[in-house]
């Protein structure tokens, strides 16, 4: 009988009916498991109408059950090395996009839609065809599977041509390579669009022909014309030099000023790789060829700016590619080839700026990185959701085909600290910190630079965080990893940043008042008293002239900033804030009277002054520390806002810090705090400031968050359009507006209700035609751009 059973199980195949099969277990394909076909050893069940829904396949349900060899990057460097004996780094790759290809099967009964990612690899010269150990077979055409579609040589314009399937399957068992030929990328596209049987079939007219676009900008743009968008780009900077008086400092603190200055330039080599991971070289490679033709320099000159190829005013649009980046080589990329030095290659980068900068692998999406958050411990989610920790793949340390195998996602990812990831230039960063600690006869600020130097090191920034706010010293020294803007994914990781100036003590005295009152305003916000701190500890304010800045400071500049971010030293201590006055200076002058002059309607510029912009300024960063920041969720459990809603988080705190900030304001004045004589002046100042911040982009959480202010206090009536295209503000209405707009985001934030936050971003964090008319006219106003006297 058993005999009888087993032949019987042998040679039967399952028809697709209430899709109740088991994906994985079931022998639905007709051809065996999917377990046994792909050769894995998976123990979830799922069944197969959970991945196929309305005729269309659903991949990423899978994503628990997918080994990190799927994933699409690895399998191109594998395929690469098995089939054509070229071994290839991961920043060879630039991912182009992403497609959809759709086809029947099955005589028409079957619908086999999947996902594709076209990756391009640029090399500067064609491979040697004698270099190539290709592993046999019945094949001659382009690849599937290498590249999804092609391995392309974009500077020489040639496409190498490997393979396509000669049985029908796109198994890679089943196809292998027996010949390397070039054609031109154009022949390539011709012979698609002739659906010639020698090539595997993409539609050139579809999706897939966005590659050939691409290609035909990258590679036929006139110079000339690139030069001309890339001035106009760093046109709309307004450059100023910061030459701050020094005379204030002691000789040992001009000393330690020295050594504080090269640490935070050592600092921005950390920003540089936090970005993404061949940034450096970029960065590098432009300098270098700064004087090789003026299209060179200006690539410089806006990369420095950005800091990146992505222009920061531009949401995040790349200005360059990966043609202008480094060229590596790598001498043992193929078999040794006498005469041939070895394969020169451009480190890629992609057009899209990653939301996960380098702070997560490249693949990874969020539905994985939940997954493998939700099987840690709690200590270890701790550090995968903290501020001082990357993600990293172990399946990344190898290429060979059993490495890892069958290793599950969960197991795939893991934590690495600030410490080890970032160590030699910590080490060298630490080293400053300390000769500059023992320069310097301040004890504040010994402290604060012995604390910071032990935490690059032990990667616990608590202690120094708590020394920084309890600086008290002539110089003035912001430096560590505090912002988490670039972190679009999750907005979890901090980027490296440094502030170095001196305090101007006058200034600093005067705004005493706003630190003292943090108590009071939490306890009349606007928002539900069960949601309200009862210990609220003062935040002291300190207000500095810049003399530089380094890290997370690309493009706009800021004026002030509230630190640190650490809800541990918030909950127990609140914050501090610091004010960069000459740079708050230079912003009124340059910026904000340009644009009150042209959006602005003349009867209210009279009110757009520096001390309510400033006082503004000193405003929104107070209120960064009241409000809800360690909340309570509806199960009981503790969280914070920046947990819950995740990418959210910084544009809708920037948001609350501005609103909630316009509130204290006018509360203060009402307790004749502040004169009366300031309403009319910080309510047109902010309207005037909404533009400013805009221009930012939308997809920069200032620039989001005042979308969301100004479209709000338009449709509320407190703004007003008039028809000669400038603004003004309504102040019978303005008041009540931006109360409703500071209660709804403090609730928000105290439920920690992330759908909530995302209907309100969409409904009103985008780009409106009132804002578009008032952007358009603002073309010829600059954005403030410090120019390092060093």
């Amino acid at each position: 009988m058993k005999p009888l059973l087993q032949n019987v199980e042998a040679n039967t195949s399952w028809a697709l009916g209430e899709g109740i099969l088991d994906f994985w277990h079931d022998n639905w394909t007709g051809e065996g498991t999917m377990e046994e076909i792909l050769d894995l050893d998976v123990e979830r069940n799922i069944q197969v109408k959970d991945v196929l829904v309305n005729g269309n396949w659903e991949w990423q349900k899978l994503v628990t059950n997918i080994p990190k060899e799927w994933k699409q990057i690895l399998l191109n460097r594998r395929e690469l090395q098995e089939e054509l004996g070229v071994s290839l780094p991961k920043d060879a790759f630039e991912l182009i996009f992403i497609f959809l290809q759709e086809r029947v099967i099955n005589e028409g009964n079957f619908i086999d839609n999947e996902y594709n990612d076209v990756y391009l690899v640029t090399t500067l010269d064609p491979i040697p065809l004698e270099a190539f150990t290709l592993q046999g077979g019945t094949l001659n055409g382009v690849s599937e599977e290498i590249g999804l579609g092609s391995s392309l040589n974009g500077e020489t314009g040639k496409t190498k041509v490997s393979k396509s399937p000669s049985t029908g399957k796109s198994s890679l068992r089943e196809t292998e390579v027996s010949a390397v030929k070039y054609i031109s990328w154009e022949e390539y596209k011709n012979l698609l669009a002739k659906e010639d049987p020698e090539y595997v079939p993409y539609d050139v007219k579809g999706k897939y022909g966005l590659l050939f676009d691409i290609l035909s900008t990258r590679y036929k743009e006139n110079m000339d014309a690139r030069s001309l968008t890339l001035q106009k780009q760093i046109d709309r900077y307004a450059p100023i030099r910061l030459d701050v008086e020094l005379s204030g400092l002691t000789e040992a603190d001009k000393e330690a000023l020295v050594l504080l200055l090269k640490a935070a330039m050592v600092i921005d080599e950390i920003f540089h790789l936090q970005v993404w991971y061949t940034n450096p070289a970029l960065r590098d490679w432009l300098r270098e060829h700064i004087n090789t033709s003026n299209l060179d320099k200006l690539k410089w000159m806006d990369y420095l700016i950005n800091k990146s190829p992505w222009s920061s005013l531009d949401e995040s649009q790349s200005f360059l590619t990966t043609a202008d980046s480094a060229v590596m080589l790598l001498v043992e990329s193929t078999k040794p080839l006498s005469g041939w030095k070895g394969l020169e290659y451009r480190a890629a980068f992609p057009m899209l700026k990653p939301p996960g900068a380098n702070f997560y692998p490249s693949d990874m999406d969020k539905n994985e990185f939940e997954l493998w958050k939700n099987s840690l411990s709690d200590d270890q989610e701790e550090l995968a959701t903290g501020f001082f920790n990357v993600i990293r793949r172990r399946s990344e340390s190898g290429l060979g085909v059993n490495d890892h195998k069958g290793l599950e996602p969960i197991k795939d990812l893991y934590s690495v600290p600030f410490s080890k990831e970032y160590k030699p230039f910590l080490i060298k960063a630490a080293e400053l910190l300390h000769k500059a600690e023992g320069l310097t006869n301040s004890p504040s600020l010994k402290r604060l630079l012995k604390t910071k130097a032990d935490a690059f090191l032990s990667n616990d920034y608590y202690d120094s965080d708590i020394a920084w706010m309890q600086l008290d010293s002539k110089l003035d020294v912001t430096i560590g990893p505090y912002e988490t803007y670039e972190d679009t994914l999750f907005g979890y990781k901090a980027t490296f940043e440094a502030f170095i100036g001196v305090r101007d003590d006058e200034a600093t005295s005067q705004v005493k008042l706003f630190g003292d009152q943090l108590q009071v305003l939490e306890q009349n916000l606007p928002l539900d008293d069960l949601y309200k701190s009862k210990d609220v500890v003062a935040a002291p304010i300190r207000v500095i002239q810049l003399v530089y800045n380094a890290g997370d400071v690309k493009g706009p500049q800021t004026v002030a900033f509230n630190l640190p971010n650490d809800e541990r030293i918030v909950k127990e201590r609140g914050t501090s804030m610091v004010m960069l006055k000459n740079v708050s200076e230079a912003k009124f002058k340059h910026i904000l009277l340009p644009i009150s002059a042209v959006c602005i309607t003349e009867e209210q510029r009279e009110y757009i002054d520096f001390e309510s912009f400033f006082t503004h300024t000193i405003c929104h960063e107070c209120c960064h520390g009241i409000g809800p920041h360690t909340i309570r969720l509806p199960s009981g459990q503790s969280s914070t806002v920046r947990l819950e809603l995740q990418e959210l988080h910084s544009s809708l705190e920037e948001a609350k810090a501005d609103i909630v900030g316009l509130w204290a304001l006018r509360f203060l004045i009402k307790k004749e705090m502040l004169p009366i004589t300031l309403v009319k002046s910080m309510y047109v100042s902010f309207l005037a400031g909404c533009f400013r911040s805009i221009r930012f982009g939308l997809e920069e959480a200032h620039g989001k968050g005042q979308a969301l202010q100004f479209n709000w206090l338009f449709e509320k009536g407190a703004f007003v359009l008039h028809l000669d295209g400038t603004f003004s503000v309504n102040f019978l209405e303005v008041e009540e507006a931006v109360e409703s707009l500071s209660r709804e985001i403090l609730t928000i934030q105290a439920k920690g209700d992330k759908a909530a936050a995302k209907l309100l971003l969409e409904e009103y964090g985008k780009m409106t035609e009132p804002m578009r008319a008032a952007l358009d006219r603002l073309e010829i106003i600059q954005v403030l751009l410090i120019v390092s006297p060093l």
